[in-house]
C-alpha cells in the first residue's frame, strides 16, 4: 500500500478570511493541489513551491477535467502523495465530494474530510440576508439549481418544497431560474415571494440582484448576471435593506491596482480590502540583495567610526539586520552611533530591534532630515546610509556640500519582475480599474517600463492616479501623468484614506 492520503477540503465561498484553519495547515504539508475554479486561488501561496498545482476548474460546461477524469487523478495521485483535493464551499455540500470519498474507498486509499464555510450560509450573510429570523421563517433547505444531467426524474419534490420551507437557497441556479421560479409558483409559492441572486458572493466583485419570483428572472437578465451565483427565496431577503454591510463599505466595488513590491504589499492591500477594495495586485518592484554584500559589510565592520546611520526605508533596516547578525554582532554595535529615520514605518521597523531613532522628521521625505540636522554642525560627520542600490541622491550630496562624510552603501536593490502586463492593459481598456497607485518613484519609473507610453497615458488619464507623496508625483508627472490623489502625510495610511475620500466624493460606482 503507497503512503499517500487524500484530504477532500473545503475551501469556503471565496472570502480569503473564510479559510478553516484545518485546511490552510494541510496546505502547507501538500505535496499535490487539485483544485477548483471556485476555489480561490490565493490560496495556492499556502502550498510549498515545489507541490504539484493542478486546475480541474469547471465552469458552465466548459470542463478542463470531466468527473471521471478528476475522480482517476486523485486515485493516480492519491496513492503516493499527499493531496488536497481543494473545493470551493463545502466538498459534502453539493461539491461532489460525497462521490470522490466513494471512488478513494474503493480504491482503498486513505482520506479525510476538512469542512468549509459552505456558500449556502457565507454569501447571503454577505449579502445582509439572515437565512432565518423569528419574523420571518422557521425553516430552510438548500437545493441544486441543476440536477446531474443523466437523471431521468428530478429528485426535487417542488409541491413540498414551494409550501413546505420558508427560506430556499439554490446553488447554481441562474442557467435555469426561469424553470425554478415557474415551478414554485405553480406549486404554490405566491409571485410576490422575494428573491436574491447573489454572484460571486463574499468576494469584491460581488453583485446583487432582488426581485419577486415573479419579476427576478427579468432583473438578473438586464443586469447581465451570470454564474457563480447564488439564489434565495423568502421574506428573509427584504433584510437586506436594512442588514447590507458588505457592499456598503466605503470602497466596495472599486478596483485598485497595487504597485508595491509584493512583500510589501500585504498592509496596503489589506487596509485597502477591508474598505472593500477589489486590489489587483501588479508589483513593479521586487526587492532582491545587492549585487555584493561587499561594501555593507565593511561599513558593518567599522560602525563604531559613525556618527549617524540614516535609515530610508523599511528594506534598508532589514538588509542591515541581516548583516550586522551575520557578521556575528547584534545592535550593541550601534551604541554611540545616532539614528535617523525617513518615515513612521521605518522608524517602527528599528524599535522592533529595542532601537529608539534619535530623529524622525514630521515630513517624510529626504529633505526632511537635512532639516532636521540644520542646527548641527556636520563638518567632519561621519554618515552611513544603508539603502537601495539606486536612489535619489540629494541627501548624501547636501550632507557632503556641508563638510560631512557620507558613505552610501547597498543594502539591497530593485528590479524589475515578470509581469502579465496585457491583463492590465484588458481591464484598463474595458474601463475595469479605477485606480492606479503609486508608493514610490521606482514604482512609477518600473510601470511605465512595461508599457508603451504612447498606449498606456491616454489609459491612465481614464482612472484615478493616486501617489503617495510630492516626489513620487513629480516622478509621475515627468512621465506625462497627473496625480488626482495625494495625502498631506506620506504614509501608507495617509494613502488608504486619501483614495477612501476620493471616492465617497465620487459615490457608488
Amino acid at each position: 500500500m503507497g503512503k499517500g492520503k487524500v484530504y477532500l477540503v473545503g475551501a469556503g465561498p471565496g472570502d480569503p478570511g473564510l479559510l478553516t484553519l484545518r485546511a490552510k495547515e494541510l496546505l502547507e504539508q501538500a505535496e499535490v493541489v487539485i483544485y477548483d475554479y471556485l476555489a480561490n486561488v490565493e490560496f495556492l501561496k499556502y502550498a510549498p513551491p515545489e507541490a504539484e498545482r493542478i486546475y480541474v476548474g469547471k465552469k458552465g460546461g466548459d470542463h478542463t477535467l470531466s468527473q471521471w477524469e478528476i475522480n482517476d487523478l486523485l486515485v493516480k495521485k492519491g496513492r503516493d502523495n499527499i493531496v488536497v483535493r481543494l473545493k470551493g464551499g463545502d466538498p459534502f455540500v453539493f461539491g461532489r465530494g460525497g462521490e470522490e470519498a466513494q471512488v478513494l474507498v474503493t480504491a482503498g486509499i486513505p482520506f479525510e474530510v476538512v469542512p468549509g464555510i459552505t456558500a449556502a450560509i457565507a454569501v447571503p450573510a454577505y449579502a445582509g440576508i439572515p437565512l432565518s429570523h423569528r419574523d420571518h421563517t422557521a425553516s430552510m433547505a438548500f437545493v441544486t439549481g441543476h440536477e446531474r444531467e443523466d437523471a431521468e426524474d428530478s429528485k426535487i419534490e417542488w409541491e413540498k418544497l414551494a409550501m413546505g420551507v420558508g427560506t430556499l437557497v439554490f446553488f447554481m441556479g441562474v442557467k435555469n431560474l426561469p424553470q425554478i421560479c415557474r415551478n414554485l409558483i405553480e406549486n404554490g409559492r405566491a409571485p410576490d415571494t422575494p428573491v436574491a441572486v447573489i454572484r460571486w458572493g463574499t468576494t469584491p466583485d460581488q453583485k446583487t440582484v432582488t426581485g419577486t419570483l415573479e419579476t427576478i428572472v427579468e432583473a438578473v437578465r438586464q443586469a447581465g448576471l451570470k454564474p457563480p451565483a447564488i439564489t434565495v427565496v423568502g421574506g428573509v431577503v427584504q433584510l437586506r435593506n436594512e442588514l447590507n454591510w458588505f457592499e456598503n463599505r466605503p470602497l466596495f466595488g472599486r478596483r485598485i491596482v497595487v504597485t508595491r513590491a509584493r512583500e510589501q504589499a500585504s498592509d496596503f492591500k489589506s487596509i485597502l480590502s477591508k474598505l472593500g477594495a477589489h486590489c489587483i495586485e501588479f508589483p513593479t518592484i521586487e526587492i532582491q540583495p545587492p549585487f555584493s554584500w561587499e561594501p555593507l559589510d565593511n561599513a558593518i565592520s567599522r560602525l563604531s567610526t559613525y556618527d549617524w546611520a540614516i535609515f530610508t526605508s523599511v528594506n534598508g533596516v532589514k538588509f542591515f539586520m541581516e548583516r550586522l547578525w551575520a557578521a556575528g554582532h547584534d545592535v550593541r554595535e550601534l551604541k554611540g552611533v545616532r539614528l535617523a529615520t525617513i518615515g513612521p514605518k521605518t522608524s517602527e521597523a528599528l524599535e522592533k530591534f529595542g532601537l529608539r531613532p534619535d530623529l524622525v522628521p514630521t515630513e517624510y521625505r529626504a529633505e526632511s532630515v537635512l532639516e532636521g540636522l540644520a542646527g548641527e554642525d556636520l563638518a567632519g560627520k561621519r554618515f552611513l546610509m544603508p539603502r537601495a542600490l539606486v536612489a535619489r541622491d540629494i541627501l548624501p550630496r547636501t550632507l557632503c556640500e556641508k563638510g560631512a562624510q557620507v558613505d552610501v552603501v547597498p543594502a539591497y536593490q530593485t528590479v524589475l519582475p515578470e509581469h502579465r502586463s496585457e491583463e492590465i492593459l484588458d481591464r484598463l481598456r474595458r474601463s475595469e480599474i479605477h485606480c492606479v497607485t503609486f508608493t514610490s518613484s521606482s514604482t512609477v519609473a518600473n510601470f511605465f517600463s512595461l508599457f508603451q507610453r504612447e498606449e498606456i497615458l491616454p489609459l491612465l488619464r481614464k482612472t484615478a492616479v493616486a501617489c503617495i507623496g510630492p516626489i513620487t508625483a513629480q516622478t509621475a508627472e515627468e512621465h506625462g501623468l497627473a496625480t488626482d490623489i495625494m495625502p498631506s502625510e506620506y504614509t501608507i495610511e495617509g494613502l488608504v484614506q486619501s483614495i477612501r475620500s476620493y471616492f465617497e466624493s465620487k459615490g457608488k460606482p
